[in-house]
């Protein structure tokens, strides 16, 4: 059966022009195996004509126009089915290349903010079409590197009409500075997603070799499955070499596997089945073939009611209940329902209001920034269990959500919900984004909504329906990551400008005000001293005044016990003192020789030189009055009958 499926294969890629396997495996399976009804699927009846049935002359003339990428299929050995020649068996599927329908072509070429418009033949080259844009951009073709064909060219020497073009383009335009900065040393995901990669797989069973070409984003349950329907080796009996062994999942894609580039060599082999074995069905991995389901219900020893009671007893719940009024409390029933429903392979829902989501993904600062995406659900939508399951359930997906997405969902069964969400986007992001929400169709449910943050804007990027495949979920969000990317490096060079000012700023205001604490410290202190000086002064004046009372109290006290001066020639009993002051002149004044020296000393204190602050010094023999009883007489004293004394400061 297989050697009859690699002859039906290869006849069917030779009539029809299709290089992917995959795809010609799938036209095949649709219509099991017939090939003139598979062949009607693609091609008008009248330009059918298998390669068997084909001359001499007309196998050389189909043999000439083939292009040089062809997969084989090679038999090994002559100990297996006989060939088709004698000769090892070469059955080539390539088939000339689909040409463009259009004479011209018109590219529109992005390049940073502009936009590059060029018409061309479709004879031209890929070189010369570089050759313009480097007229128009002034970029060496050596620098160029392009984005967005349907079919990668080859070379720069591949001709337009090769590559499927559409009579207008939009086309990528990068720019390679670096060293080293070359498209085989700097691939964004979307473009290995888009290469296509050569397996040669060699059959230890059958003793075959087969050089299969699949996209990049073909899985490996896919390639396995599509060698089963080359081997009739099921998927679980399927025993492989050659995978690198960081691979542990069948559902990633070719293009992040970590196989070799562009050619890959692989080895199957079949895993012995023993008896009475029991399998056991994966109920997460969704994509098994259907023979390998068949087969495995051979071995179910449970009875087919158990099913059916589990079936009817089964009742189906909302993601929400109707008229939520708490967002939080929704979102988290929202997430909990849908794990119960689709299992445990499913996004990471953000728990919390629709602004909260907002503000976590849109509103934080550029390096921390995300994407959101929104994921909208409606119950009656036929196409909601294979979104959930097959998409927002596929590995490379989820892996995608979680590195650049906070994923926030909200259920539409319910118009109260709906309208809730539509006060909220209308509340967050305007009453654009909620026209935008509104006019979604019941009937696209479900959808993911693309929210990002541009330009100081937070606003809807995309929407992507949910009447696609994985390949195209996987497209539309590797390109809003790019897109996002490169905004978000932008905002963070802005950010980045910002904070240089707010900090030079801050630098500034902080010498200002350290520099006005100073001043007003200086000033204050100012303030203090000229306080404390005053405070000095006035003390100082106080107790100058306070000591002039007092001694003008002495003095008063002085004079008003001070005895007349008796008269001169009064008789015996009287002496004359005389008193050399400081600067020089004398003072004089006659005493009663029983007069106490405290009478002499009194005068001295109305004449302005108190005892405190002056000493009289006698000269013999040389005594300080001052320092004497004062109540002893002058004839005690011997200052009679006149005598000079001394005025010194103390």
């Amino acid at each position: 059966m297989a050697e009859n499926r690699e002859v039906i294969l290869a006849d069917f890629q030779a009539c029809t022009g299709i290089d992917d396997v995959g795809e010609a495996i799938l036209h095949l399976d649709e219509t099991n195996w017939d090939l003139l009804a598979a062949i009607n699927r693609v091609m008008p009846e009248d330009s059918q004509q298998l390669p068997s049935e084909m001359g001499p002359d007309v196998e050389m003339i189909q043999e000439i126009r083939r292009t040089p990428e062809i997969i084989d299929i090679v038999t090994i050995s002559s100990n297996s089915s006989p060939p088709r020649t004698s000769a090892p068996e070469i059955i080539r599927a390539g088939t000339s290349k689909t040409r463009s329908n259009t004479s011209k072509v018109t590219f529109h070429v992005h390049y940073m903010e502009a936009v590059l418009d060029i018409t061309l033949p479709v004879s031209h080259s890929v070189a010369y079409l570089k050759h313009m844009i480097r007229i128009q951009a002034g970029i060496a073709p050596c620098q160029q590197q392009l984005h967005g064909w349907k079919k990668e060219p080859q070379s720069d020497s591949t001709i337009l009409e090769t590559l499927d073009l559409l009579p207008e383009m939009t086309l990528y335009l990068r720019q390679i500075t670096e060293i080293g900065d070359s498209a085989s040393d700097v691939i964004k995901t979307s473009d290995r997603l888009a290469q296509e990669y050569v397996l040669n797989i060699h059959d230890e069973v059958h003793n075959r070799g087969y050089k299969l070409k699949f996209p990049g984003t073909r899985t490996v349950l896919e390639v396995k499955t599509d060698v089963f329907t080359l081997t009739d080796i099921p998927v679980r009996n399927q025993h492989w070499i050659g995978w690198p062994p960081t691979l542990k999942n069948d559902k990633t894609m070719l293009a992040q596997s970590g196989i070799s580039y562009p050619e890959h060599d692989l080895t199957i082999g079949k895993l012995p089945v023993k008896e009475n074995e029991t399998v056991v069905v994966d109920t997460i991995d969704s994509d098994s073939s259907v023979e390998e389901f068949e087969d495995a219900s051979e071995t179910f020893n449970i009875e087919d009611d158990l099913f059916i009671d589990n079936v009817q007893s089964m009742k189906i719940h909302h993601l929400m209940p109707d008229n939520v009024e708490d967002e939080t409390i929704g979102t988290l029933q929202f997430a909990e329902q849908f794990q119960k429903r689709y299992g445990a392979a499913h996004p990471d829902f953000f728990a919390g209001t629709f602004e909260e989501a907002i503000k976590e993904s849109c509103l934080r600062p550029a390096k921390e920034r995300k994407l959101l995406a929104v994921y909208l659900h409606h119950d009656n939508s036929v196409l909601a269990n294979v979104f959930c399951t097959q998409l927002l359930g596929f590995e490379t997906v989820l892996q995608l959500l979680s590195a650049n997405f906070i994923v926030w969902g909200w259920d539409f069964t319910h118009e109260s919900n709906k309208q809730k969400f539509l006060s909220a986007i209308n509340r967050t992001l305007g009453s654009v984004a909620a026209l935008t929400v509104r006019n979604i169709d019941v009937d696209t449910l479900p959808v993911l909504m693309i929210i990002m943050r541009s330009r100081s804007n937070t606003e809807i990027f995309t929407i992507v329906q949910g009447n696609m495949g994985v390949n195209e979920l996987l497209t539309n969000l590797i390109q809003a990551v790019d897109v996002f990317q490169d905004q978000r490096k932008a905002d963070i060079g802005v950010e980045e400008e910002r904070q240089a000012r707010e900090r030079v700023k801050h630098e500034q205001d902080l010498a200002y005000q350290e520099s006005l604490a100073a001043d007003r410290a200086k000033e204050k202190a100012k303030q203090i001293q000229e306080f404390l000086e005053k405070q000095a002064k006035e003390r100082a004046e106080n107790e100058r005044v306070a000591g002039e009372a007092r001694r003008e109290a002495h003095r008063q006290a002085a004079e008003s016990s001070l005895p007349p001066e008796p008269q001169e020639g009064a008789g015996d009993g009287i002496t004359k003192i005389r008193v050399r002051l400081p600067e020089g002149t004398f003072l004089e004044r006659r005493f009663q020789t029983d007069t106490p020296l405290q009478t002499l000393l009194n005068f001295l204190i109305v004449e302005g030189y108190p005892t405190d602050e002056y000493k009289v010094i006698s000269n013999w023999p040389r005594r300080d009055l001052t320092s004497m009883d004062t109540k002893l007489t002058l004839l005690e004293l011997k200052l009679c009958p006149q005598e000079t004394v001394i005025l010194e400061e103390r």
